[in-house]
């Protein structure tokens, strides 16, 4: 069955959101006078993102909304009892230099070219429509996409097939004409495998692991149109190595 559509993750595939997360919250700590707190900015990022992981596993799971893991994820990291106005405003500072950092990977807007007059475009992402959809206007890219689905309003996250099928539905297209495109390869490679979608792992930090089979594995975007053009697709062996 042929590749008519490609759907993206966004954070850390398209756009690189590791260095917009550390140079934001770097800058951040510096203007709230705080990074001695925590002896040194590298650990105050590496406690940041362990807050961040945790309290989003919550939200994925289904156990908090959107706004309240943000809040549990500021209480934690300062260690204090807050409104919910106090880690609101926390985190809105944080935003305006986080946002500051915003950038897309070299190779998203030519990729993108490249596959534009093929295929079908969407997203699909393990975070909120209002966070996503502005972050894609932001980089000048929102217009790229017919769809963009998250599991704020799906109310399931990837892995799950819902979240897979969901998108295949809003495209009207069956699970095996979609492919997926993400940084994480259980949850954005296997799940869309699992799914019937042709998944496809983008490792961009060349990890040492082998993936799950049954994938793709791609280090670079320039590296998936001849991927998507080529007799590929399925029941041929994954591409590690």
């Amino acid at each position: 069955m042929p590749i008519k559509a490609v759907v993206w993750d966004i954070d850390d595939t398209i756009f690189d959101y590791a260095h917009a997360d550390t140079a934001g919250m770097h800058a951040h700590l510096t203007a709230e006078g705080i990074i001695e707190r925590y002896e040194t900015a590298e650990r105050a990022l590496v406690l940041w993102k362990e807050v961040t992981e945790r309290h989003w596993a919550r939200f994925s799971a289904g156990g908090i909304d959107f706004e309240d893991q943000r809040r549990d994820r500021v209480r934690e990291f300062l260690d204090d009892v807050l409104t919910d106005e106090a880690a609101d405003a926390w985190f809105a500072r944080y935003l305006v230099h986080y946002e500051s950092a915003w950038k897309l990977f070299p190779d998203t807007v030519p990729v993108l070219d490249t596959l534009a007059g093929d295929y079908r475009h969407a997203v699909l992402s393990n975070s909120a429509l209002m966070v996503q959809d502005r972050k894609l206007r932001v980089l000048g890219v929102r217009d790229r996409f017919e769809s963009v689905l998250c599991a704020a309003e799906l109310g399931v996250s990837k892995p799950a097939a819902e979240a897979f099928l969901a998108v295949c539905t809003a495209m009207g297209l069956a699970p095996g004409e979609v492919a997926y495109v993400g940084d994480q390869p259980e949850i954005d490679a296997r799940g869309a495998r699992d799914a019937g979608l042709l998944g496809i792992w983008l490792d961009r930090n060349g990890a040492v692991q082998e993936g799950p089979s049954g994938v793709h594995r791609i280090s670079r975007l320039t590296e998936l149109p001849p991927l998507l053009r080529g007799d590929t697709r399925f029941g041929a062996p994954s591409t590690f190595g």
